[in-house]
């Protein structure tokens, strides 16, 4: 069960599975200034480079994992729905998963102890699914959302480690809440036909609700999804929201590790 945890003035709302330790930042902690205050972990957003540098370094101290911070990979995210696996530490394996998630990746899925995956966020929906021997770690936006990101992460997860999808436990992050992100018509109506509990002619996209659907169709047990209820917009002051905060604000992340350290135990 996900629960919160502070090291050294930074906020993990964490778990772990086995040897896998999964995590979701807070805002607060960091070294970044305003409009990125403080633990900006984005490199996109028009930050100081080495704020970011050194709050990355906060998190993987906070999470257990200072001594992988080399190791460390970060997609370029791109709002799609590419899935990479990593199997491998090695460096030469190291090297070619930079090379494909900075053509664009919207999630990584891990077998490979010792690899720390961060995504960022700033109201879209960050989901971990993790099970004993491996993890991923997943950007789903409305794109990702609709082009069902969360199962194929799944489905590539299942794959690399041989387990059932009813062994794997997922985890939704905070993200901007089905009663606050308003879209278009045409959107709605979009959803409406591939998802179940959409009202075409509403106006409020839950995508998490959308999410748990495609998770459940792909093999994962409904009652091992776990949403952290967390929202960006009304906790703007725990979380970045790019709604809330006029399009110019930090990331917060989500963060997986395999090794035998349960980062919340800690």
């Amino acid at each position: 069960m996900l629960k919160r945890q502070v090291h050294d003035e930074v906020a993990l709302v964490c778990d772990s599975i086995g040897s896998v330790s999964i995590a979701f930042t807070e805002r607060t902690g960091g070294v970044s200034r305003p409009p990125y205050a403080s633990l900006n972990l984005g490199t996109h957003v028009g930050d100081d480079p080495g704020a970011v540098a050194e709050n990355r370094r906060r998190v993987l101290a906070a999470f257990g994992a200072a001594d992988a911070l080399d190791r460390l990979l970060v997609p370029n995210q791109v709002h799609g729905d590419r899935v990479v696996t990593v199997t491998s530490a090695l460096p030469e394996a190291l090297d070619d998963a930079r090379a494909q998630i900075a053509e664009g990746a919207d999630a990584i899925v891990c077998t490979a102890p010792g690899v720390p995956v961060m995504l960022c966020y700033a109201d879209c929906v960050p989901v971990v699914l993790a099970c004993p021997v491996g993890f991923a770690v997943i950007h789903s936006g409305w794109k990702g959302t609709y082009a069902r990101i969360a199962a194929k992460a799944a489905d590539a997860l299942v794959a690399a480690t041989g387990v059932a999808p009813s062994d794997i436990r997922a985890y939704i992050g905070p993200h901007i809440r089905g009663d606050e992100y308003e879209v278009s018509h045409d959107l709605m109506e979009r959803f409406a036909q591939r998802f179940s509990g959409i009202d075409p002619a509403g106006s409020l996209l839950d995508l998490a609700r959308c999410i748990r659907q495609a998770l459940v169709e792909a093999g994962v047990a409904p009652d091992a999804i776990e949403d952290a209820g967390l929202s960006t917009v009304r906790m703007n002051d725990r979380f970045f929201s790019y709604r809330a905060e006029g399009g110019v604000c930090g990331r917060h992340a989500a963060v997986a590790f395999m090794s035998g350290v349960d980062a919340c135990a800690m």
